[in-house]
Order: C-alpha cells, then sequence, then structure tokens
C-alpha cells in the first residue's frame, strides 16, 4: 500500500479519534500510529458487516430454495393421489396419468413396481389391468409375477400370497393368463416340485376353483 493511501488512512483514523478525547502531549507519529489502528478497526467493522449481509443473504436463498422444494412435493404428492384415484376408476387412463406427469417411467417394471406396492390403489382395478392381453400388460404382467418371491412355499401358500396382491379378474381368459405366469414363476422358484409348469398350471388353477375365498383378499 502506498504512503498517501496510509497516509490517507492514517487521517481519516485522526479525524475519527478526533471526537474523542486524545491526550495533548501525543507525539505527530504516535497520533499517525492511532489514526491507522482507528482506521483499520473501521475496515474491519465494515467487511464483518458485509459478511453478515452475505451470510444473511444465502440463508434466505436456502430457506426459499427449502420451501420450492416443499411445494414441489405437495404438489407431486398431489397429482399423485389423483393418480390413484383416476387408476381406480380406469386402470389404462390412471397410467397414462401417471407416466405423463412424469410420476411413473414408462417401462413395464417402473408399472409392475408400482402395481405391488398397491398404496391407496384397488385390488380389482389391479387385478384387471394384469389381466389385460395387451402385449405391453403382458409384459407388466410378467415383471409383477417376478416380484413375488416363492421360495420354499407350498402351492397353496404362493398362490395366497400371489393373490394378496390383488383381486382376481371375473373373466376367465384374464384368469388364465395370470396363472400361467404364477405356474411359471413358482416353478422357477421351486425346480424340481412339478415335472412341468402345465401341472402347476392345472393344479393351480384347480385350488382356486376350490378355495377361492381363503386365497383371495377384499380390496
Amino acid at each position: 500500500m502506498g504512503t498517501a493511501a496510509v497516509g490517507g488512512r492514517a487521517g481519516e483514523g485522526v479525524a475519527e479519534l478526533g471526537r474523542e478525547s486524545l491526550p495533548n502531549d501525543l507525539s505527530p507519529e504516535e497520533r499517525r500510529d492511532l489514526g491507522a489502528s482507528a482506521a483499520g478497526k473501521q475496515e474491519l467493522m465494515q467487511d464483518i458487516q458485509r459478511l453478515k449481509d452475505e451470510i444473511a443473504e444465502v440463508t434466505c436463498e436456502i430457506e426459499d430454495l427449502g420451501l420450492t422444494q416443499e411445494r414441489k412435493n405437495m404438489q407431486r404428492n398431489k397429482q399423485m393421489a389423483m393418480g390413484r384415484k383416476k387408476f381406480n376408476m380406469d386402470p389404462k387412463k390412471g397410467i397414462r396419468f401417471l407416466i405423463d406427469s412424469t410420476l411413473l417411467k414408462n417401462t413395464c417394471d417402473d408399472i409392475a413396481q408400482f402395481l405391488y406396492k398397491g398404496e391407496g390403489l384397488n385390488k380389482t382395478a389391479i387385478g384387471d389391468y394384469l389381466g389385460e392381453r395387451d402385449e405391453f400388460n403382458l409384459q407388466v404382467l410378467h415383471a409383477f409375477v417376478q416380484l413375488h418371491e416363492f421360495t420354499d412355499l407350498n402351492l397353496v401358500q404362493a398362490l395366497r400370497q400371489f393373490l394378496w396382491s390383488f383381486r382376481l379378474p371375473g373373466e376367465a381368459q384374464k384368469i388364465d393368463r395370470m396363472m400361467e405366469s404364477f405356474a411359471q414363476r413358482y416353478c422357477h422358484c421351486n425346480a424340481g416340485v412339478f415335472q412341468s409348469t402345465d401341472t402347476c398350471y392345472v393344479l393351480s388353477f384347480a385350488v382356486i376353483m376350490l378355495k377361492q375365498p381363503a386365497c383371495t383378499t377384499p380390496t
């Protein structure tokens, strides 16, 4: 820093100190040193104030960011609730709404996971969607069945677990597709229990016809 600048700051400091009482016996050098000290103190206080202002500004930005995220979460939850309601009224329209709202990915795995969790979903609606014969629905059904673990369960136990996650539709063709997927999954988890998936399928179908009230649950 140049001599003129130091002298200027010292002069300002002396002027500031002039408002206070100074001993009359101070030499010019002592007065200059006191002035420089006062000027340095004043700059330090200004720096501290600037830092306080910056911290306050950053704090406000963080709070605003938190509020923005909270509003986004509230909006997302609202849309998700609306999507579940639409699904319960019309499964395909509900899934389309959730995909368009970027709440679901347009993949069979993501949709299957959504149906498997079943939060707020009508089990009859889940069964209707899984029973559709469209190629994409069949892929969702396959992914949905893969989420079930049937290892070391007997057939009735596995059926009860499977049918707990949805309600069987009324159409025989839909039930047929579901039981075929179930039989494939059960035989995969329990290799050697049945000679073929066809045997497992026929027996599963028979068990359902005999014990449907024990296997299905209310929505």
